[in-house]
């Protein structure tokens, strides 16, 4: 009991009682350590992984690492077992080292072993730990069992190249569906959409975490339809969504505003889940907000059991978002009433509610307030709340204001904020300082089409003619093409999606004939 690995690991002691008390906690481990003294009296020579769980279960570290110095042969399962005890509570580093004395001590490891080790150099982001364990694997001829190989497959998913990856899953013999939904998180990773939608569509069988998989990749890289379908598709092939799904599903169809379906996957969730949590509460009343419908969202909102900060965040960018900033300042602060603290998206949401709303004072003062308590809480003020300040003084008008800001910034402004300041101009037609901004914007990005665009519409707006014509020539000189505008309107839960001169619709002669009419008569 005087080994290196002992001493060292007696100080990660969890819990080690100084005084008797009933907890469930400390009869569990006078149990544990009575079985273990029982076991020892009877001459065990093999530890027994009941109590190297119970040990652990008890939060006691200290009497579990003494198994090691105590008991002097050790069998694969519980070696394994305290591997997987110390994974489980985050002890990666000892894990490893663990599984280092086992192969020490002669232990040949099994698949269940490499399976649950593999994962801590996962988590550790250890890269050479990874590439030894499975080296090791090879030699013991693991590597093609699936236990092994699905978590390889998400060692190099997660911390190099999908390339290895790919391998790793090809050397698998008979990958089952953790191997193939291992893999698609990979690609979607790294935005390799095609493959994952392939060895999706290969998969021999599919369970709700390989179609979660599927949908949120989607769903966060911006491809809302693609995870909206995939839900639907879901649904059909009879797989039953949990609470994982909703969320992913919910913000895709918020994303594309689709009201009518996205109310059907409310259903959905009511139909599958009954009362849902604090995560898919907060993705419908974000919802909700997104699509304009703030009656609903505040009914959502005021039905969830808990509210956290999210829940408070969507519900007041929705009323800021929809021009009704009185509404928005005044749920802020109802929330201030609460446990509830802010963050940097409230007080971006509240700058926002101020600035469409013209605020422009009480906007002032709550950042203002925002600049004290950054010194008690960095990160609350970032350059985008900046921005913010400057777009709500430009539409306001108060240009002197936004440029003696602009001067004062702890930082360099970038394009966002000669954006704002442009915007305002156009506003006001503020021709002279929108100049100024516009060339601060082009001498950052000489590409940049919307700058020109939105100087060419103030120039515009205030009767400037010969000079919007110099700017769209010097457009068409630098070959600069405006991002064509896309709207969308859901009928009868489908989408209809049109771009500026679209023909692709199946209904457009119909389309521009309704609209040449209208024109003609307006």
């Amino acid at each position: 009991m005087n080994s290196i690995a002992y001493k060292t690991l007696q100080s990660l002691a969890k819990f080690k009682p100084k005084r008797e008390t009933h907890t469930l906690a400390y009869i569990q481990l006078k149990e544990t350590q009575r079985a273990h003294a029982r076991a020892l009296k009877l001459g065990t020579t093999v530890l027994e992984p009941d109590i190297v769980y119970s040990y652990f279960g008890s939060k006691s570290l200290w009497n579990a690492c003494k198994l090691f110095d105590e008991v002097p042969n050790w069998d694969v399962a519980s070696a394994t077992a305290i591997i997987g005890c110390f994974a489980r509570c985050n002890h990666h580093e000892e894990a490893i080292h663990f599984f280092s004395r086992m192969i020490a001590l002669n232990i040949k490891p099994n698949q269940f072993t490499f399976g649950t080790v593999i994962p801590s150099s996962t988590a550790l982001q250890d890269f050479n730990s990874g590439r030894q364990l499975h080296a090791c694997a090879i030699k013991i001829g693991l590597e093609s069992n699936v236990f092994v190989g699905s978590a390889v497959v998400d060692f190099y998913a997660k911390r190099t190249g999908i390339k290895e990856a790919q391998r790793a899953f090809e050397d698998t013999h008979e990958p089952n569906v953790v191997s193939h939904t291992t893999l698609i998180r990979g690609y979607m990773k790294k935005e390799m959409f095609d493959d994952a939608l392939a060895l999706f569509r290969e998969m021999p069988e599919r369970n709700v975490v390989s179609w979660n998989s599927m949908i949120s990749g989607y769903s966060q890289m911006g491809y809302n339809e693609e995870a909206v379908n995939l839900f639907v598709e879901m649904l059909r092939e009879g797989t039953l969504p949990n609470d994982s799904t909703f969320p992913c599903a919910i913000r895709a169809v918020a994303n594309i505003a689709a009201l009518g379906m996205g109310r059907s996957f409310h259903g959905c969730a009511v139909k599958f889940l009954g009362k849902f949590d604090v995560f898919v509460g907060n993705s419908l009343v974000s919802f909700y907000a997104k699509c304009g419908s703030m009656e609903d969202s505040l009914l959502l909102f005021n039905t969830l059991p808990r509210k956290n900060i999210v829940s408070w965040n969507a519900l007041i960018w929705g009323y800021a978002n929809h021009g009704r900033g009185i509404e928005a300042v005044d749920f802020f602060e109802r929330m201030q009433d609460t446990d509830v603290r802010p963050n940097s998206v409230t007080l971006l949401s509240l700058l926002l509610a101020c600035t469409h709303s013209g605020l422009v004072d009480k906007g002032y003062t709550y950042f203002n307030k925002a600049r004290e308590e950054e010194e008690h809480h960095p990160g609350l003020l970032t350059p985008e709340h900046y921005a913010c300040m400057v777009d709500l003084l430009s539409r306001a008008g108060r240009f002197e204001e936004a440029e003696r800001f602009l001067q004062e910034l702890p930082f360099v402004p970038g394009i966002g904020f000669w954006k704002a300041l442009l915007g305002g101009c156009r506003i006001h037609s503020n021709m002279e300082l929108g100049e100024l901004a516009a060339r601060k914007i082009l001498a950052l990005d000489p590409e940049d089409v919307s700058s020109y665009v939105m100087l060419s519409n103030a120039h515009s707006a205030a009767g400037r003619w010969r000079t919007v014509s110099m700017i769209r020539k010097e457009m068409r000189e630098k070959r600069m093409k405006r991002v064509p505008g896309c709207s969308w309107i859901e009928i009868r839960s489908k989408l209809h999606i049109f771009v500026t001169g679209d023909t692709n619709h199946e209904h457009h002669h119909q389309i521009y004939q309704v609209l040449g009419f209208l024109s003609s008569n307006i």
